[in-house]
């Protein structure tokens, strides 16, 4: 305010000193209050994700599954082993279905996870398990030139394809092949929940697939109807893989499991998330490979939907808090917006990934949330910087969401 001896002083040289004032302030209550408001829609969206959280884990965990058992063809892309890559193929073998075939592909027989899956042939003797390899190099992304093969291999209609990380539990495929009942559905996908080794980044990465990136999922799901699929576990038909151009069509694409939901979507296929969860690992990993692997998701991202990652900005919940904290007019409003993003952030959390996922990393480290929420807005920051990735120890530079390997420096 301006005192009111300075309104008493009538000369022009000081109405323009009066004006320059009031000029000078205006900008500060606005930004303030664009801050403000800004600090809200973090909330909002936490309390979209907590209703989206209830409205399907009530829901599906309410559903009658149809007795409609078809046989299916399981297709394992697999790179390597981790720490629990025996459990992981072994829980396949071990479902609730009449009848069923595995095939794994490995870019070929010297890959460590062959001998693993040997070990599981000879330990499930009843079920019907092939090993490929050599698969033809049709573009930059090896998962899918090694699904290409796979598919032509599969005996069956219904194909049902997940990472080699993946764990699943007896009713996996009952669960993910019941909704092809409906010969409209094209593609049926699953949440998935962690299981970490004993490293903090292994765990970070668990806690934030949990709590925010499965929220996401849901609300997106929720709002604007499920356009996409999770790759940790995605189901289809040959027949609908056929109107898309096949698995082919997908070789040069990282986000692959996003955009064969999408296409089939946009081909006029229902498009399904699984009340089924799957497991996958995260296996102890140093700083830097946290890092690299999380920019590289969050470019991934912003090259594949470029508005709706920049309007994630309105989920990043604690600078926003911390922002609005520190503009705040009064100690009461900074104390409640943090208070308000703690509580929400946590619900939502707490919903998702504990009542919902039956998450057990989250549930013993719910308190790394908020740590989590900090590097991912880091993350956020990081991926407008650049539109190179690194992959399976190579460097690809991402154009229209295609995969082209980066070229080294020429040597001098």
């Amino acid at each position: 305010m301006v005192p009111r001896s300075t309104y008493e002083i009538g000369s022009q040289g000081n109405w323009k000193a009066i004006h320059c004032y009031q000029l000078m302030h205006l900008p500060i209550s606005v930004w303030r209050l664009l801050i403000l408001l800004m600090a809200l829609a973090p909330l909002g969206y936490y309390l979209a994700g907590i209703l989206a959280a209830v409205r399907f884990f009530s829901r599906k965990r309410a559903k009658q599954l149809p007795d409609f058992t078809p046989p299916v063809s399981v297709l394992k892309p697999v790179h390597g082993v981790d720490f629990a890559s025996y459990e992981n193929f072994a829980s396949f073998c071990a479902q609730d279905y009449p009848d069923y075939e595995i095939l794994f592909c490995v870019n070929d027989l010297s890959d460590p996870a062959v001998a693993i899956i040997q070990k599981v042939i000879s330990d499930f003797p009843q079920r019907s398990i092939r090993i490929l390899s050599g698969a033809a190099q049709i573009g930059s992304n090896r998962k899918i030139n090694n699904l290409v093969l796979l598919a032509r291999k599969a005996r069956h209609e219904i194909l049902v394809q997940s990472d080699g990380d993946v764990r699943v539990g007896p009713h996996y495929l009952r669960e993910v092949v019941a909704p092809f009942r409906d010969p409209a559905v094209g593609v049926v996908s699953c949440l998935y929940r962690g299981i970490a080794q004993n490293n903090l980044w292994a765990q970070l990465e668990a806690v934030g697939a949990a709590s925010d990136f499965m929220a996401g999922a849901l609300v997106a799901g929720w709002k604007e109807g499920v356009t996409f699929a999770l790759g940790a576990s995605v189901s289809t038909t040959k027949s609908w893989l056929a109107k898309i151009g096949g698995y082919e069509s997908l070789a040069n694409l990282l986000a692959d499991d996003y955009e064969i939901g999408n296409r089939l979507h946009k081909a006029g296929a229902k498009v399904l998330l699984s009340r089924e969860p799957v497991w996958t690992m995260y296996a102890a990993q140093t700083a830097r490979g946290f890092w690299e692997h999380q920019v590289r998701w969050a470019r991934t991202i912003r090259l594949v939907r470029p508005a709706s990652f920049l309007g994630l900005l309105f989920t990043h919940g604690l600078p926003l808090a911390l922002l609005a904290a520190a503009v705040a007019p009064a100690a009461w409003i900074s104390a409640a917006y943090l208070l308000a993003y703690l509580v929400l952030r946590l619900v939502m959390a707490w919903l998702v990934g504990v009542w919902g996922l039956q998450d057990a990393v989250l549930r013993r480290k719910l308190w790394l949330v908020p740590l989590r929420d900090l590097l991912h807005f880091a993350v956020w920051l990081a991926a407008f910087t650049s539109h190179r990735i690194q992959w399976g120890g190579l460097e690809f530079d991402l154009r229209d969401g295609q995969m082209i390997e980066a070229q080294p420096p020429p040597k001098k």
